[in-house]
């Protein structure tokens, strides 16, 4: 059953968050995930206004999910998006495929 990490990030330096941006897409296509949400205009329907950046990524299962998220990889470039940005990340089941 595939699995999303769902991010809401306000990047407060552009630049200095460009490095984490052009890092992260290899490390997640290694553990099987894929984008679908980059980016891209969005819209608040209910609630609060969003921040100004979501993110989507989905992978095979929770658990490479996990993996990708704990992965040194990962880790070594987390503390770019933690420097130059207000995130939200959850990490969510998706439904079986039909």
């Amino acid at each position: 059953m595939p699995a999303y990490i769902i991010a809401r990030i306000e990047v407060t330096d552009a630049e200095a968050y460009k490095d984490y941006a052009a890092q992260t897409p290899g490390i997640i296509e290694s553990y099987g995930g894929k984008f679908i949400v980059r980016g891209g205009k969005a819209i608040t329907l209910e609630g609060d206004k969003a921040l100004g950046r979501m993110v989507v990524v989905e992978f095979p299962d929770l658990e490479t999910a996990r993996t990708f998220y704990e992965s040194p990889e990962y880790q070594d470039v987390i503390g770019i998006r933690f420097a130059n940005a207000t995130s939200e990340l959850i990490l969510v089941d998706g439904l079986p495929a039909a």
